[in-house]
C-alpha cells in the first residue's frame, strides 16, 4: 500500500499550468502536477473558512487523536516518504531520516498543545469573573521552502492544526510532493476533517495571493531574507501577523584551546551538510590565529575526501545541488572570492548539479562568499587574534540566526555567545541543530525571533482575548 498514488496528487483540483516534478540528480521527470492561481487561493480560504470554526469547537482529545495518528503514519510510510525527499530535493538518506523523525516528533508534539492550558484567571477592580484565553486565529497561511521541505512544513502546519486552525500551505514548487501532498496525504487518512488543509502549490504569484487575502490573518513564511522582506511589507500594509524566519550566514568560532580534529569535524558537518542549502549552515569560520593553517589543511583534505553524487543511486555524502539558478549562485560567488583574493583550498568545481566542497582561505569582509549567504557546499575561513575580535567578527553583518563556538573551555564558550546576537547558541556544537520541542528564529535580518516549540507555536498560532462574565449586568454613569 502506497501513500502517495500519483493519481491523487496529480489530479488535484487546481487551474494553474502544468509542473513537472524533476530529479535534480538526473533530471529525471517523476510526475506532474497543477499550479495553484489566485483563484485557487481564495477558494481554498473560504473553504478553510467554512470548516474552521467546527474543527475549534471539537473535543481537544479528537484534534490530538488526529496529531498522534500523523506521526505515526510519518513513520509508518517512512520507505516511500524517505524516497521522494532523496529523490525530489536531493537529500541523502540520512538527511532524510531526520526530515521524518522530526516530522513525526513534531505532530507529537503539536498534539500535546491540543490539551495545554490556553489562558488565566486576572484579578480586576470590578465584582466580575476576568480571564485570558487564547483563541485560533481561524485561517493561517504557510509558505515553506525547497531545503527542507518536510520540516519546514510540518513544523507550522502541525501546531496551527492542533490549535484549531485551518491551513493553507504553499510549497515551493520544486518539492511540492514531499513539502506538500505527503502533508495532505498524511493528514487525510489521520482523519483531519475536510476542508482544513489545502495545498497549493506555486510561485511568487500564488504567494502574493495567500497573504494579500483579508481571510489569512496569519502567514508564518520560511525563505530568503530578500522575499521575507518582501512578505512583511505586504502583510505589514494589511496589518497582518507575520513570523519570518529568513537566511543567515552563521559563525562557529573556534577558540584557541579547541580540539582541532573535533572542531575541523564539525566545521564539515556545518558546511556541507545537504550541500550547504541550510539556513543554519556555517557560513563563517572563525579560527584562533595558533590553529588557523593546520585547521584549513584539515577541512580542505576533509572536503576532498566527500564523495559527492547521486544519494539515491549512490553511497555518498552530498548529492546534488537543488537547480541550475542556485548552481549558478554559488560558483558565481566562489569565483568572485578566488578573484579578489580568497585562496581556494579545497573544491570550486561541478559536474552538473554536484557541487564539490569547498574552503576557502585568507577571507575577509570584502571577500562574497564570506560577506554574503552562499547557500552552498562552501567554508570560508578567518583568522581572529582575540576574544574581542572574535566576538565583534562572529556579530558583524545583517544575519542573526545561529552560532557555534569550540572550546575546552564552556563557560567560557557561554560568556562569548552572550556577546554575539542569535536566535539560537550552541557551546561545543556546529551551527546546525533542530529540535521539535526547541524554540527556532532568527534576529535582525534572519527573522522575526523564535516561533517554533511549545509558547511559541501557541503564540503564533492563536490570538489572545480577554474576557468577563457579571452575575449581573454591569451599570454605568450614564
Amino acid at each position: 500500500m502506497t501513500l502517495l498514488d500519483p493519481k491523487t496528487w496529480q489530479a488535484r483540483t487546481l487551474s494553474g499550468g502544468e509542473y513537472e516534478v524533476t530529479e535534480p540528480a538526473t533530471g529525471e521527470g517523476l510526475g506532474t502536477y497543477t499550479l495553484a492561481t489566485a483563484d485557487d487561493i481564495a477558494a481554498a480560504v473560504a473553504a478553510g473558512r467554512a470548516a474552521q470554526p467546527g474543527w475549534a469547537r471539537s473535543p481537544h482529545f479528537a484534534r490530538a487523536a488526529v496529531l498522534r495518528r500523523a506521526g505515526d503514519l510519518f513513520t509508518h510510510y517512512a520507505d516511500e516518504l524517505r524516497e521522494w525527499l532523496v529523490r525530489e530535493s536531493g537529500s541523502i538518506p540520512g538527511k532524510a531520516d531526520f526530515e521524518l523523525h522530526v516530522a513525526a516528533q513534531e505532530c507529537y508534539e503539536a498534539a500535546a498543545l491540543a490539551s495545554r492550558p490556553l489562558g488565566e484567571v486576572l484579578p480586576s477592580e470590578e465584582p466580575r469573573l476576568s480571564f485570558t484565553r487564547r483563541v485560533p486565529v481561524g485561517v493561517t497561511g504557510v509558505i515553506a521552502p525547497f531545503n527542507a521541505p518536510l520540516i519546514l512544513a510540518i513544523r507550522s502546519v502541525a501546531p496551527a492544526l492542533a490549535l484549531g486552525n485551518a491551513v493553507l500551505l504553499k510549497p515551493d514548487p520544486r518539492t511540492a510532493v514531499c513539502g506538500g501532498f505527503s502533508l495532505a496525504a498524511v493528514f487525510e487518512e489521520a482523519g483531519l476533517p475536510e476542508g482544513l488543509l489545502h495545498v497549493l502549490p506555486g510561485g511568487a504569484e500564488a504567494g502574493q495571493a495567500l497573504v494579500a487575502d483579508p481571510g489569512v490573518p496569519v502567514i508564518s513564511f520560511t525563505g530568503s531574507t530578500a522575499a521575507g522582506r518582501r512578505v512583511g511589507e505586504a502583510a505589514g500594509r494589511l496589518l497582518k501577523r507575520v513570523h519570518l524566519e529568513l537566511g543567515g550566514n552563521s559563525a562557529l568560532v573556534v577558540l584557541e584551546d579547541a580540539d582541532i580534529e573535533g572542531a575541523v569535524a564539525q566545521a564539515s558537518w556545518g558546511s556541507f551538510f545537504h550541500q550547504g542549502q541550510i539556513c543554519m549552515t556555517t557560513g563563517r569560520h572563525l579560527v584562533h590565529t595558533a590553529l588557523y593553517e593546520e585547521y584549513v589543511e584539515r577541512l580542505a583534505a576533509r572536503a576532498d575526501a566527500l564523495a559527492v553524487g547521486d544519494p539515491y543511486r549512490e553511497q555518498v555524502h552530498l548529492g546534488p545541488v537543488i537547480d541550475r539558478s542556485q548552481l549558478a549562485k554559488i560558483h558565481g560567488l566562489v569565483e568572485a572570492s578566488t578573484a579578489r583574493g580568497a585562496r581556494l583550498a579545497a573544491g570550486g568545481t561541478h559536474r552538473e548539479l554536484f557541487y564539490r566542497p569547498t574552503v576557502l582561505a585568507d577571507v575577509d569582509d570584502h571577500i562574497p562568499a564570506y560577506a554574503e549567504e552562499v547557500f552552498g557546499p562552501v567554508a570560508p575561513v578567518r583568522p581572529f587574534r582575540s576574544l574581542d575580535e572574535a566576538a565583534a567578527l562572529a556579530a558583524d553583518g545583517p544575519y542573526g540566526l545561529s552560532l557555534g563556538i569550540v572550546t575546552r573551555d564552556t563557560a567560557l564558550g557561554l560568556e562569548l555567545a552572550d556577546r554575539i546576537p542569535t536566535g539560537i547558541a550552541h557551546v561545543n556544537d556546529q551551527t546546525v541543530n533542530d529540535e521539535a520541542v526547541a524554540p527556532f528564529g532568527g534576529v535582525a535580518a534572519s527573522g522575526t525571533g523564535a516561533r517554533f516549540g511549545g509558547t511559541a507555536n501557541v503564540e503564533a498560532f492563536t490570538e489572545l482575548r480577554w474576557t468577563t462574565v457579571r452575575r449581573e449586568p454591569a451599570t454605568h454613569g450614564f
